[in-house]
């Protein structure tokens, strides 16, 4: 049997930063030199083995990944976002801000309006100023949100069970209106999702809680992650779902409460979502990882 040839390893700049306590790991790989495992993602999360996150936010240009290259013309920049199990993710709407906020603070970008490619399209982001301490409010515009079905979804967490709203905001979630967050449970496992035909890829999961007028309360189980202290997409997605209880929508700001910290969404005349938050770069270093010969 043959063995396995060695994987090259070199010194790698990261950032550790969150988005409402919602956090990642950054790692600038410009010219995409990274060779990253599902393995390597998975201990880089560890809280114990490794630099402890809820993803990673790999920071590529379009140009150097077949995966951007045709939104080069849009955007510098490429979100190459990992779950904390390892998966690939499409979009992310805490990690996408604060990888909007290291960019303009270590000067890959000026601050001000611009896209960053992901794999759900290209999302523009809006950084006011370059911080001096690392953090500051950011913006990103997320899009319409898609209601594709099918009905009958249900959610289930112990004896409780709970009709649920699909929503698309570039990943899936299943949104479940709740009289008192405590009802989730510890969220140590995913809730039970059914039909299951109808998240065949997994699925976030939100309990939300009406706080008053436009106010939400928000606990999130997310896919491939486990319980999260915010959720930008999921945020998103509840507002959503809320929207859809109300008599005549129109354009309108909400204001939803994470466990880590406070989110506004501001939903357009046509629909289009603007999540705005804190963003925080917290910390900078160097670890060893595998790359590919250069």
């Amino acid at each position: 049997m043959t063995a396995a040839p060695a994987r090259r390893l070199a010194a790698q700049g990261f950032a550790k930063g969150h988005g409402a306590e919602n956090d990642f790991v950054v790692l600038p790989d410009p010219e995409a030199r990274l060779d990253l495992s599902a393995e390597d993602v998975v201990r880089l999360c560890g809280r114990r083995t490794g630099l402890g996150a809820d993803g990673i936010l790999r920071a590529v240009r379009c140009t150097a990944t077949p995966e951007a290259t045709a939104m080069a013309a849009g955007a510098e920049w490429f979100m190459d976002y990992r779950n904390a199990d390892g998966s690939r993710g499409a979009m992310c709407g805490n990690g996408i801000r604060l990888l909007a906020r290291y960019l303009v603070d270590v000067g890959h970008h000026e601050p001000g309006t611009f896209a960053i490619a992901t794999r759900a399209g290209l999302r523009h982001v809006h950084v006011p100023t370059r911080s001096h301490d690392g953090s500051g409010p950011v913006t990103v515009t997320m899009g319409r949100p898609r209601m594709p079905g099918p009905g009958g979804i249900e959610v289930t967490v112990g004896h409780r069970r709970w009709p649920a709203l699909h929503v698309d905001m570039g990943n899936p979630h299943a949104v479940a209106f709740v009289q008192d967050l405590a009802h989730a449970g510890d969220l140590l496992t995913a809730p039970t999702v059914t039909p299951s035909h109808a998240y065949p890829h997994g699925v976030t999961t939100e309990f939300a809680a009406l706080q008053g007028p436009r106010h939400l309360a928000l606990r999130v189980h997310e896919r491939g992650v486990g319980e999260t202290r915010a959720c930008g997409t999921g945020a998103c997605a509840a507002v959503a779902a809320l929207r859809t209880r109300e008599t005549h929508p129109t354009a309108a700001r909400y204001t939803v409460d994470a466990s880590g910290g406070q989110l506004r969404v501001s939903v357009r005349a046509d629909g289009n979502m603007d999540l705005t938050g804190p963003a925080a770069v917290i910390a900078h270093g160097t670890i060893t990882l595998p790359c590919t010969e250069v």
